[in-house]
C-alpha cells in the first residue's frame, strides 16, 4: 500500500479521539469527491489550542488501525471489517518532518490500536517520539496515545520524548468497560494514571530541590516529563451512564491524577455495530453540557452536587448547568456586585472568569452601575436578573424560576459561545 492511502486511512480513522478535534465547525471531508482547501475532517490536520489561546495544527493519525482488542464502540475494533493500514516508523518520521517544513503542522498527535501486545506497540509509538527528538533535533509539539497495559519502562520513556501523554477511560465505569470493552480495566487505566502523574512530580520536584548553580545546569539538561501534563477521553451515550457518572468520574480524574484535561464524545454509530449499543447517538448538546459542567468544576468552584443533584442523575439540556443551579437556589440572589466576593459573582449566570475578574478591578475605582456592566462588555441580558447594583434592585419577585427559565434557554447554536463567556 502506498504511503498516501495509507495517511488517507489512518488520519480517518484518527478523527473518533477528541482530545485534539476541531470542534464546532462544520464537517468538510478531504476524501474523495468534494475535497479542498480548508477540509476540516480526513487530511490528519487537526487545531488544539495552548493556554495562552494560540491554535496549534498537528498531524493527527494512527500509527495503525489494526487492533487484537475488541471494543465494541470503536470502528477499530478486532471483528470490524474496516479497511486495515499500519505505518512504520520511519513512515511516521518522515511525514511529520515532511508536513513541518512546509509549515502545515506544528506538532504531531500519535495513537495507535494495539497490535501483537501493548509493549510492541507501545514500544513503537516511543521509537517515533524518540527519533524525532534524538536523530532530527524536532522542537515541536507531540502528544502520544499511552497504552496502560504496556510496562511502565515504556511509558516513562514516553514522557521525556513528549509534551503530553494521555490514556482513554473511554467509559466510566467499570461495568461499562465490563460490557462493551472486556479487555480493558478501570483500575489498569488509573493505575497507568497514576505512575504519569508520579514522574511528572518527581520531575517537577527536582528542579524545584536544585540549589546549587552545578545541580541547576544538570537539571537544565534534563527533560521534563510530559510538560503539557495528561488527558483522557470518554464516550458519552455508549452506555447506561447518566450524566452524574461521567461527571464524577472526570471529577475524580482531576482531583486524584491532576488530569489536565477531560474530553467528552458524543458516541457516534458504527458499520455492523454491537447489539449492546444504542442504534442512534446522544444529543449533541449533551456533550456540550458535559463540558459546561466540566468548566463549572474545575474553574468555578462548584462541587459535583451542586452542579449534579442525586436527585436528578442527569443535566438539564435545555439551560446551562449554571443557570440551571441558579434556577434551583433563588435565596442566593440577588448578588451586590459592589460587596459580592469573587467566588459568588462566579455564580451569576453569564459572568465568566473574566468578566468578574474586570469588576473586581473596577470596583476599587467607585460604585457599578448597569452601564459601567455594560461598558465592560458583561452580558447583562443574562445576569441583571441575579445582581444589584447602585441603579438596580431588582425584587425577589423577579426571581421566580419559572418566568427565568425560559429567558435562559437559549438555541444550540448559542451554546458553545456560552461555554466560553461562563
Amino acid at each position: 500500500m502506498d504511503l498516501g492511502k495509507k495517511l488517507e486511512i489512518l488520519a480517518d480513522a484518527a478523527k473518533y479521539d477528541a482530545s485534539c478535534a476541531s470542534s464546532g465547525g462544520q464537517k468538510r471531508s478531504s476524501r474523495g469527491k468534494g475535497s479542498g482547501v480548508g477540509s476540516t475532517t480526513g487530511s490528519g490536520i487537526c487545531h488544539s489550542y495552548a493556554p495562552d489561546g494560540r491554535c496549534i495544527s498537528l498531524l493527527k493519525i494512527l500509527f495503525t488501525n489494526a487492533c487484537i482488542f475488541d471494543c465494541s464502540y470503536c470502528v477499530n475494533r478486532r471483528s470490524s471489517d474496516t479497511p486495515r493500514a499500519s505505518f512504520t516508523v520511519e513512515e511516521v518520521v518522515s511525514l511529520t518532518l515532511d508536513f513541518y517544513k512546509r509549515n502545515y503542522i506544528e506538532g504531531l498527535f500519535l495513537s495507535s490500536g494495539i497490535i501483537r501486545d501493548a509493549d510492541f506497540t507501545m514500544e513503537r509509538l516511543v521509537r517515533v517520539a524518540r527519533t524525532l527528538r534524538q536523530a532530527h533535533g524536532f522542537r515541536g509539539y507531540i502528544h502520544l496515545k499511552t497504552i496502560p497495559e504496556a510496562s511502565p519502562g515504556l511509558i516513562e520513556e514516553a514522557g521525556l520524548w513528549a509534551d503530553r501523554l494521555s490514556v482513554n477511560v473511554e467509559l466510566p465505569t467499570q461495568q461499562g468497560l465490563e460490557k462493551l470493552a472486556p479487555e480493558k480495566n478501570l483500575r489498569r487505566i488509573q493505575g497507568s494514571m497514576a505512575n504519569i502523574r508520579g514522574k511528572r512530580e518527581e520531575s517537577v520536584d527536582r528542579r524545584r530541590s536544585a540549589n546549587t548553580e552545578r545541580q541547576r545546569n544538570a537539571v537544565a539538561k534534563e527533560r521534563s516529563f510530559a510538560p503539557a501534563g495528561q488527558s483522557t477521553q470518554m464516550i458519552v451515550g455508549a452506555d447506561g451512564a447518566n450524566d452524574r457518572a461521567i461527571l464524577a468520574r472526570a471529577d475524580l480524574l482531576y482531583s486524584s491524577y491532576k488530569l489536565r484535561r477531560v474530553y467528552y464524545s458524543a458516541y457516534s454509530p458504527i458499520p455492523h455495530a454491537s447489539v449492546f449499543l444504542p442504534a442512534k447517538q446522544p444529543p449533541l448538546v449533551r456533550e456540550n453540557r458535559l463540558y459546561q459542567a466540566d468548566w463549572l468544576l474545575r474553574f468555578y468552584g462548584f462541587e459535583l452536587d451542586e452542579i449534579v443533584p442525586t436527585s436528578l442523575a442527569d443535566l438539564d439540556l435545555q439551560i446551562d448547568p449554571k443557570a440551571a443551579w441558579a434556577l434551583r437556589n433563588p435565596e442566593f440572589f440577588p448578588l451586590d456586585v459592589n460587596a459580592a466576593s469573587r467566588e459568588a459573582l462566579l455564580r451569576v449566570p453569564g459572568f465568566g472568569v473574566r468578566t468578574v475578574d474586570r469588576i473586581l478591578e473596577a470596583r476599587r475605582f467607585g460604585k457599578l452601575s448597569v452601564l459601567d456592566l455594560r461598558r465592560m462588555r458583561a452580558p447583562v441580558g443574562r445576569a441583571l436578573d441575579f445582581v444589584m447594583t447602585v441603579d438596580h434592585h431588582p425584587s425577589m419577585k423577579a426571581l421566580d424560576p419559572s418566568r427565568l427559565r425560559s429567558k435562559l434557554t437559549g438555541p444550540a447554536e448559542q451554546m458553545e459561545l456560552d461555554l466560553l463567556r461562563g
